[in-house]
């Protein structure tokens, strides 16, 4: 997530520590887009401002500059008075502030916290907009690491279906190439055992399509690529040959498939994973 689309301005964000940041840069464009600086300092000049400040940097940081904030926190209220983010964060020690130039990656952004107090001083009605973005694309970019651990567990699987390969198959004195072409052809072998074909011959199908042919499996599917993994590890450790290996894994896809495709749990997955690939999406 590094933009957020509110209303018909731009707000980039970015991720610091762990902790999101929003530019207070380009939430202050709303108010003066040729100036933003001067809205921001404007804000930072307030007295309410320095103690919501102060009270955030004493709460999460922990090299927060105590005896400048006091100094600041003194002076604050004047007429003369003034403040830049520069300014705090060289006082205060700021982690919830960050500020630097330059053309593309320059501005100043705060923690997500202080920026939506920043916007409701601007527009309580723009920062209901800004939660509402920030909300929705927080949630699609968790739909996202959710998929990304789903592939992630999977690769896992798949380690345990190669280790059993390189214990077994692969001889002690073999080119990388060939030991390649070792681990290519047991994945073939669950794919014809599955699929009905190779990785090559379902490109030579679709070469119009990213990607491979199990990318494009259903969640039975998936399913059912997994357990054949397994069983193709067990078949190799027990030093059954390949073309038995291939028959044994086929009468399983057969079977399981079947089962699978009328289970009504499988059906809610695949309604629950269409959804979440269109929303993904849009």
């Amino acid at each position: 997530m590094n933009k957020l689309q509110v209303l018909e301005y731009e707000i980039n964000t970015k991720v610091i520590n762990e902790e999101d940041y929003v530019s207070l840069t380009d939430i202050a464009k709303k108010v003066n887009e040729d100036e933003p600086r001067f809205v921001i300092q404007n804000w930072m000049r307030n007295k309410d401002t320095i103690d919501y400040l102060g009270l955030w940097e004493k709460i999460y940081n922990p090299n927060f500059n105590r005896v400048g904030f006091e100094a600041v926190k003194n002076a604050s209220g004047r007429n003369r008075f003034t403040m830049s983010p520069t300014k705090w964060i060289n006082s205060v020690n700021s982690i919830g502030i960050t500020s630097k130039s330059g053309k593309y990656d320059g501005g100043t952004y705060a923690h997500f916290d202080i920026a939506m107090e920043f916007a409701s001083w601007i527009s309580p009605e723009f920062k209901l907009y800004i939660v509402t973005e920030f909300k929705r694309l927080k949630q699609k970019e968790q739909i996202g690491l959710g998929w990304n651990l789903k592939r992630t567990l999977s690769k896992i699987n798949y380690n345990i279906h190669t280790d059993a390969i390189k214990n077994h198959l692969i001889p002690k004195e073999v080119t990388q190439k060939q030991i390649n072409m070792i681990y290519a052809n047991e994945a073939d072998i669950i794919n014809v055992a599955l699929f009905g074909m190779t990785a090559k011959e379902w490109r030579d199908k679709n070469p119009n399509k990213e990607g491979n042919i199990r990318d494009y499996a259903n969640v039975a599917e998936l399913v059912c690529l997994v357990n054949l993994e397994n069983l193709n590890s067990v078949y190799i450790n027990e030093g059954i040959n390949q073309s038995n290996r291939l028959i044994k894994l086929n009468s399983v896809a057969i079977h399981q498939m079947t089962l699978l495709t009328v289970d009504n749990r499988i059906k809610k997955l695949e309604d629950i994973t269409n959804n979440r690939k269109l929303y993904l999406e849009s």
